[in-house]
């Protein structure tokens, strides 16, 4: 089986790449090809059976290249994040959505049906919300990421509905911690106020302390992402879209997880600086779930922030 991985540079494609590469098989085959297509260089170890590739997701031709008859698998995670797609409208629809059609259109072409997993997000909800986002909740989102992410839910249920590929939309919560330097996504200070003060650095709150956000690990991300490629068309339905399970949670409480585990002098590294865009973008997210659809799937959520923040310390930070 040949798979090909969209984004692949980013953290969660290329800790995703380590773990199909670690398995050696997926949907009961064996991998032969990984490809790790991205703007960027990827850093993954030598590999006969990876090949990293470099391009532009948004030009036709290259994904009408990267796509191949013998392309079994598809994880789309290219994207661009939620504060940058807001702030430059034109390069959001080109990469969050007219480009997803274009590898959409491929795979219709081909004509071989292959199995695309498409990273969506909870941003698809938002303005007058319900108390408690449910299966059937109506979608209404409130930026641009989040009705790009919508449109492209919609677009992967039809192409699985006229049998042009066999997908899986994932709405995935915030994911804490992410490693690395910030990014423009609206949610990176999430990451940032456990992981630089961490590593002895200081880290900007751009949102009050009673903010909260429904988050998920890269752990528990990549085991979902894995999930999802492995159920079975017809566990599916004609509904091809998920809301993950994750865990409710306030940055205060996130804080206090952090102070307990590593002590008063960390948190002081915290500097707390609203700002009124941030606050806009995030206030407009859902927080309270009742997935139960994504729980009957198989699918799971974290089971606590300070559970969250010990995975990140043992994965990335120096032994």
């Amino acid at each position: 089986m040949q798979i090909v991985i969209t984004g692949g540079a980013g953290f969660l494609g290329q800790q995703l790449a380590r773990m199909l590469l670690g398995r050696g098989q997926i949907m009961g085959r064996s991998i032969q090809k990984l490809f790790v297509f991205d703007t960027n260089p990827a850093q993954l170890a030598a590999d006969p059976r990876l090949e990293l590739v470099r391009g532009d997701i948004t030009d036709p031709q290259t994904v009408r290249t990267l796509l191949t008859d013998e392309t079994g698998l598809i994880f789309h995670l290219a994207a661009v994040v939620s504060g940058e797609a807001e702030q430059n409208f034109e390069l959001g629809m080109q990469v969050n959505l007219l480009a997803t059609l274009n590898l959409l259109e491929r795979c219709r072409e081909l004509g071989r049906q292959p199995r695309l997993v498409f990273a969506s997000s909870v941003a698809v909800f938002g303005g007058d919300l319900p108390p408690v986002i449910e299966d059937g909740t109506a979608l209404n989102p409130q930026s641009s990421y989040g009705t790009q992410k919508a449109v492209g839910e919609l677009l992967v249920n039809d192409y699985s509905r006229k049998n042009f590929i066999d997908g899986r939309a994932l709405r995935l919560p915030t994911i804490v911690v992410r490693p690395g330097k910030p990014n423009k996504a609206a949610s990176t200070f999430a990451s940032s106020i456990i992981r630089e003060p961490l590593q002895g650095q200081t880290a900007v709150c751009p949102v009050a302390p009673a903010t909260r956000m429904w988050i998920q690990s890269p752990r528990r991300a990549i085991e979902n992402l894995l999930h999802a490629a492995e159920l079975p068309p017809d566990a599916w339905g004609n509904n091809r879209v998920v809301a993950l399970p994750g865990l409710a949670v306030s940055i205060q409480e996130m804080v206090d997880s952090l102070q307990e585990i590593a002590g008063e002098k960390v948190i002081r590294r915290i500097l707390w600086q609203p700002d009124p865009f941030i606050e806009k973008i995030v206030g407009g997210w859902p927080v309270d779930f009742a997935p139960q659809r994504a729980l009957a799937l198989g699918f799971r959520a974290d089971h606590s922030i300070a559970e969250i923040i010990q995975a990140f310390i043992e994965d990335e930070l120096p032994k």
